[in-house]
């Protein structure tokens, strides 16, 4: 396995992953009851907190592999910049806003934050799978 082909394999896991959270994942927590929120998002926490560090985790070994590698094919590191908007969004977005929305509950602002952060997201996802298969 050469380390584009990582790239191209771990982009497609992330971009599955985040499709899965943009299309299923969010639309339900929109969803829960007023009264059944805290419940909802604690488990919906607990839940992806594995799945996101083990699919960003794989994502970030791949990005790393193809750095590292000296590879200068505009495509990898178009990838690689994809991956790192995906992260960035994660990081400094959605995960302080799922904190705001664990300890003051709901509101429509945090909740059109986190789903701009996730559509940023998506976008960084698509854009790494298709140029990690394009190089």
């Amino acid at each position: 396995m050469t380390p584009v082909d990582a790239l191209a394999a771990a982009a497609a896991l992330h971009l599955g992953f985040q499709l899965v959270v943009t299309a299923v994942v969010y639309p339900a927590l929109a969803e829960v009851p007023h009264d059944d929120w805290q419940r909802a998002h604690d488990a919906h926490s607990r839940r992806i907190t594995l799945v996101v560090g083990l699919v960003y985790g794989l994502l970030a070994a791949a990005c790393l592999w193809v750095l590292v590698s000296g590879s200068t094919h505009l495509a990898a590191l178009i990838s690689v910049a994809g991956a790192v908007i995906s992260a960035l969004a994660t990081a400094f977005v959605a995960a302080p806003v799922h904190g705001e929305l664990g300890r003051a509950g709901r509101n429509g602002h945090l909740m059109s934050r986190l789903r701009s952060a996730d559509r940023v997201r998506l976008c960084g996802a698509v854009v790494c799978a298709l140029f990690a298969l394009l190089a």
